[in-house]
């Protein structure tokens, strides 16, 4: 089983800062989220913010709540709280069914 979340900070970017119960932190980006079914509510920003920890994971007021397992499995984790809060600099690129996470650079060119 993976760590449940303990602790939960919503940036401005619809990104979760996410504690886990094991001590690491993680960033989460919900971004992707914003267009589908329930999760739609959570394009209001101020609604976004309420998002609270309950039994390991994260919820909004209207029972919307991510997996624990999602949350630890795909967010970005053992980065310091200081790079946590500099994510404006953060590119994710979706190639092709891939995941790509860079700071600076493009994802290489696969096929």
């Amino acid at each position: 089983m993976n760590p449940r979340v303990s602790k939960v900070f919503p940036t401005d970017d619809y990104k979760l800062e996410l504690v886990f119960k094991n001590g690491e932190h993680g960033l989460y980006d919900c971004s992707g989220l914003l267009n589908f079914g329930v999760f739609r509510e959570l394009k209001d920003l101020h609604y976004f913010k309420q998002v609270r920890v309950l039994d390991g994971t994260v919820v909004w007021p209207h029972e919307q709540d991510i997996c624990p397992d999602t949350l630890y499995l795909d967010s970005l984790k053992d980065i310091s709280n200081d790079t946590l809060r500099q994510t404006a600099i953060l590119r994710t690129t979706t190639l092709r069914g891939y995941l790509f996470l860079s700071l600076l650079d493009p994802p290489p060119n696969l096929f």
